[in-house]
């Protein structure tokens, strides 16, 4: 049963369990600027959490490098804070190894889309079961305001100082094309949507992006509140129907008096990585299975790597 951001779920270890947002906040406090976007996504996807019933030890968080990418520090679940681009790597050796988790994956469209990208590509493509919330605000802000790939064309940044002459990535038609099974964009200041679309990626069986529209207040004053306040348009208010590929595609093209947000595509029929694998079907997850190791050897191995 769940009410607002409060859900009550059975437990294994206890009777009731009632689960609620600040259950998932951690003991530190987010240093972002503020009024950046990213606060916005960090509540939401603890509301989402606490509606969908989970508890902080079935959820794995992973990151790379950005302001976006400290989210796993705020967020109370197992986390992990890797390298530049390499997140969704980390998130499919760690959903492989314990399928039973619900891996969630955040980052910044320079991290996603930029040294990441290839991991990205194929990270859709192997259709990995995990969540993929990328927190775009069009521009590097923890290097304090270069050029990124979603940086629109003419706009002025650091590396960019008259202007940017490359056309920026789009996130979506990039997740459609490389075979991602659901594919949605949100805006950090549209909480009611995001949670909806958060539940629903977490919930889904594949590969899961939600480019999320979270503006830097700081180094971004193109792309502000008040930019995205008169162009977006949400996808459920025109009935689109996100079962049609060719309509997907078409929507996540248009970009300019008009920018959509919603679910564009999901797939459900896929199958996943993991349930293609024949070794995870028997057994349960890797992580909980005997190393069919001795002590002694274990101990070996671990002292080669410490």
């Amino acid at each position: 049963m769940s009410v607002g951001s409060t859900t009550q779920v059975v437990s294994s270890d206890k009777p009731l369990v009632q689960l609620k947002a600040k259950d998932f906040k951690s003991k530190v406090s987010p240093d972002w600027c503020a009024g950046c976007g990213d606060f916005g996504v960090l509540t939401d996807l603890q509301k989402a959490c606490a509606e969908l019933g989970l508890r902080p030890h079935q959820i794995l968080t992973v990151s790379g490098i950005g302001c976006s990418s400290n989210l796993p520090g705020y967020f109370n679940a197992y986390g992990m804070h890797t390298l530049h681009g390499r997140a969704l790597a980390v998130a499919t050796g760690a959903q492989m190894a314990n399928h039973e988790l619900t891996v969630i994956v955040t980052g910044g469209d320079g991290d996603a889309y930029g040294i990441g990208g290839n991991h990205f590509a194929h990270t859709a493509r192997r259709n990995v079961d995990l969540t993929y919330i990328v927190m775009d605000n069009q521009v590097y802000g923890l290097t304090t305001g270069q050029m990124s790939p979603t940086s629109c064309e003419g706009m002025k940044t650091k590396s960019t100082p008259f202007g940017s002459i490359e056309k920026p990535v789009n996130p979506i038609t990039t997740a459609i094309m490389n075979g991602a099974t659901f594919v949605a964009r949100g805006y950090s200041a549209d909480g009611k949507q995001l949670i909806e679309l958060m539940k629903q990626a977490i919930q889904h069986k594949g590969f899961a992006l939600i480019d999320i529209f979270s503006p830097c207040v700081t180094f971004n004053h193109d792309n502000d509140y008040a930019f995205f306040k008169e162009r977006i348009k949400k996808l459920e208010d025109e009935q689109h129907d996100p079962t049609d590929w060719k309509a997907a595609c078409e929507k996540a093209m248009v970009w300019g008096e008009t920018i959509y947000t919603g679910l564009f595509l999901q797939i459900k029929d896929r199958p996943t990585l993991g349930q293609q694998e024949p070794v995870l079907d028997q057994g349960g997850p890797l992580a909980h299975r005997p190393l069919g190791l001795s002590k002694e050897q274990s101990q070996r191995i671990l002292k080669r790597m410490m």
